[in-house]
């Protein structure tokens, strides 16, 4: 039985080797297509182009009067040809450049698609004998359970992380926004102060007033930051940031808005917002570290869990 295990997952291994050379191969050839295809469309352009001169040169132009007068229509004529061959020649080449590439992908691909899933194939034959070895090598059992056990707890952790970085991700995109909005409302705002008159006055509220806005939005998504960070193991002085946050906005938001024409509560906002933006960075750092942490023993928990199926 473990002879034939052995010799499928050999085959397996080989396929799979080969589509990972492959998935490769086809992202450089993708690469090299989009440049020779925009290469390709310039040569073209060129090539209209000089075609045209000639035509111009050859049919009663402006340009064939003109040489024409001057004694040097042949001359000329012999010239824009001489340009006109080189262009289409390395048009040509372009195409032809072009046409074997996409042949090439082409094949690629189809060699691609008659690999079928391997990886796929390879892990159910992993698991095939993962529940043999399970029921005929008691021995084996504990180990894979272990490492069973141990992979789907740090899974749970990296589902719960990902969760908490995608809550961040968007308190970061809401914090850009108010970032842009008091740039522009102190801009408005020292205008103002220097005799802007009434435009540069509703500029200055219409930005403050989108930067409440997002203020307000951004509240809702640090609750469900703070929320989704309850699930992460990491240290409280997180909430308190956050929370710290919240009061603030809860009441100074509120002065800011009331009082219009106070530009340095606009410069205070926005040290408080870049602090909270450092704040939840700082958040979001320390978040990537546990998922790369947790993604790493999983990798090795894997790679152990599969060294096991196969030595047995």
């Amino acid at each position: 039985m473990t002879a034939d295990f052995e010799t499928q997952f050999r085959d397996l291994q080989e396929k799979s080797a080969r589509r990972q050379k492959i998935a490769r191969m086809l992202t450089e050839l993708s690469r090299q297509e989009h440049d020779l295809s925009e290469r390709e469309a310039a040569l073209r352009q060129m090539r209209q182009k000089e075609e045209f001169d000639v035509v111009q040169l050859e049919q009663n132009s402006l340009a064939f009067f003109f040489y024409e007068a001057l004694g040097r229509r042949e001359e000329r004529l012999d010239k824009e040809r001489a340009e006109a061959y080189a262009a289409a020649a390395r048009h040509d080449a372009a195409v032809r450049q072009l046409e074997e590439l996409v042949q090439q992908r082409k094949s690629l691909e189809a060699e691609q698609a008659s690999l079928g899933d391997c990886d796929g194939a390879y892990q159910r034959l992993l698991q095939e004998k993962a529940a043999w070895l399970k029921a005929e090598a008691p021995e084996c059992a504990s180990e894979l359970l272990r490492c069973e056990a141990r992979m789907a707890h740090l899974e749970g952790d990296m589902r719960e992380t990902q969760e908490a970085l995608s809550a961040g991700s968007t308190c970061l995109s809401q914090i850009d926004v108010i970032q842009r909005e008091l740039n522009s409302a102190e801009g408005w705002g020292t205008w103002d102060l220097v005799g802007g008159g009434f435009l540069s006055y509703l500029a200055k509220h219409s930005h403050l007033d989108e930067a409440q806005n997002m203020v307000n939005a951004l509240q809702s998504s640090l609750r469900r930051f703070r929320t989704e960070l309850s699930d992460v193991t990491v240290s409280a002085d997180i909430q308190i940031q956050i929370d710290g946050f919240l009061r603030f906005a809860d009441y100074f938001f509120d002065g800011l808005f009331a009082d219009w024409a106070v530009l340095d509560r606009i410069h205070d906002s926005q040290s408080r917002v870049a602090d909270t933006r450092a704040q939840i960075e700082a958040i979001m750092q320390r978040l990537e570290s546990m998922y790369r942490s947790a993604d790493e023993e999983w990798q090795s928990l894997h790679r152990e869990y599969d060294d096991t199926v196969r030595r047995a």
